[in-house]
C-alpha cells in the first residue's frame, strides 16, 4: 500500500508540473470550456435579429461570411479607410471632408445620418485612431 501511495504522489507531482508548464489543461477547465465552446459556435449559426443594435457587429459578422456583396462593400470600406487613414482622420476632427465622404458612400451611410455619425465618430475618435479596423467596423454598422 506504501509503494501505491508513493507512486500515486509522484504521479501527482508530475501532472501538477505540466499544468504549472502550461502543456496540459486541468481537466475541470477544459469540461467547462468545450461546453462553451459549442454554445458560441451554435450562436452563430442562428440569424441575427436586426432590430437589436447591440447585435449590428454580429450581424455584419455573420453577413460577411456568406455574402458576396457584402464583401465586396467591406473591401471597399476597408480600400477607403486604408488608403488615406490620415487624413480621414483630420476629417473627422474637422467635422467632414472629402476622404470621410468617400468613406460613408462606400459604407453606404445614408445622407442623412451622416452628421450624427460624424458627430459619433468625433466622440471615438481616440479609439480610431489607433485601430483602422475599429473605424471600418463603425462605418459598417453606420451603413447597415
Amino acid at each position: 500500500m506504501a509503494a501505491y501511495l508513493r507512486k500515486l504522489d509522484m504521479s501527482q507531482a508530475a501532472t501538477s508540473r505540466r499544468i504549472a508548464r502550461g502543456s496540459i489543461m486541468p481537466r475541470p477547465v477544459a469540461v467547462f470550456l468545450l461546453p462553451a465552446l459549442a454554445a458560441m459556435l451554435s450562436g452563430c449559426a442562428q440569424p441575427v435579429d436586426p432590430a437589436n443594435p447591440r447585435l449590428w457587429p454580429f450581424n455584419i459578422l455573420a453577413t460577411a461570411s456568406a455574402d458576396p456583396a457584402e464583401q465586396q462593400r467591406r473591401g471597399a470600406v476597408e480600400l477607403a479607410v486604408k488608403a488615406g487613414f490620415p487624413a480621414i482622420l483630420a476629417d473627422i476632427e474637422a467635422g467632414g471632408g472629402a476622404r470621410l465622404t468617400a468613406a460613408f458612400d462606400a459604407a453606404r451611410v445614408p445622407p442623412q445620418d451622416r452628421a450624427a455619425r460624424t458627430l459619433q465618430l468625433q466622440g471615438d475618435l481616440p479609439i480610431y485612431a489607433d485601430t483602422p479596423g475599429a473605424l471600418v467596423t463603425a462605418l459598417l454598422i453606420y451603413g447597415g
